[in-house]
């Protein structure tokens, strides 16, 4: 039979560097599946607790502990060692009191960081791609983690949505504008945070892009790679 959705498994010297893997170890390992996120920007759940969060020193062990539904994702039990974890995600394992949410950090595509407030387990960031009209007039929007939502809410391509999870309803709405605070996601400034002075509309050769102040200087970067993150400061914990 011919396998379904690709392989599961990956060579080590391909693997994204965030995973944080070692190189010369086994020749393969495992990667993740098609799902919320894109397999270049998320790791799976078994690299993840194995090398990430150290808490298990196998994949065996990994095994055991997601089999045994002790993963949540977004407060969704997840028992697939590929489930992709990416940006914005939160993990929570049974037992142990702290959370995790996964962020761009020091230029690093993601990391974890750790949650103490038991409130915002059930809170998370997630940034508007497509907005469409369906029948009736109504609106779905569809977010940078894979979930879409049907709402009457108004919303525009750029804006990100804080959300309680896993029940997807909108607490709050933060705007993509000048004069909102951003987070940068993606390349060598990604985890830094400032202030949007102006948006630059796309043109036939150059995207959409943002003119973003930073603590000691501003730069020019593509607007799909910002999410706002509040008008004055951050809605949730980054960092």
């Amino acid at each position: 039979m011919v396998s379904i959705s690709g392989s599961k498994k990956l060579k080590r010297q391909m693997a994204p560097l965030f995973w944080g893997i070692t190189r010369k170890d086994k020749r393969f390992v495992v990667t993740t599946r098609p799902g919320p996120h894109g397999k270049h920007v998320a790791v799976p759940t078994a690299v993840f607790l194995r090398d990430m969060l150290k808490i298990v020193t196998s994949l065996r062990e990994a095994k055991s502990t997601i089999y045994a539904g002790k993963v949540k994702v977004d407060g969704v039990v997840r028992k697939s060692l590929h489930h992709p974890i990416g940006l914005m995600d939160v993990v929570e394992l049974d037992g142990m009191p702290d959370a995790y949410r996964m962020v761009p950090t020091d230029g690093r595509l993601l990391a974890p960081i750790r949650i103490t407030d038991g409130a915002e387990t059930t809170k998370k960031l997630a940034r508007v791609k497509s907005k469409t009209t369906i029948s009736g007039g109504r609106t779905q929007v569809g977010f940078h983690d894979g979930r879409s939502l049907i709402t009457d809410t108004e919303l525009s391509v750029g804006d990100a949505c804080l959300l309680q999870v896993p029940e997807q309803k909108i607490l709050e709405v933060l705007k993509f504008e000048e004069g909102c605070q951003a987070l940068v996601t993606r390349g060598i400034n990604a985890g830094r945070t400032g202030t949007i002075e102006a948006i630059e509309p796309g043109t036939f050769i150059l995207p959409k892009r943002v003119l973003l102040a930073l603590e000691e200087r501003k730069i020019e970067i593509p607007a799909d790679i910002i999410m706002p993150i509040g008008r004055d400061k951050p809605v949730i914990a980054i960092r």
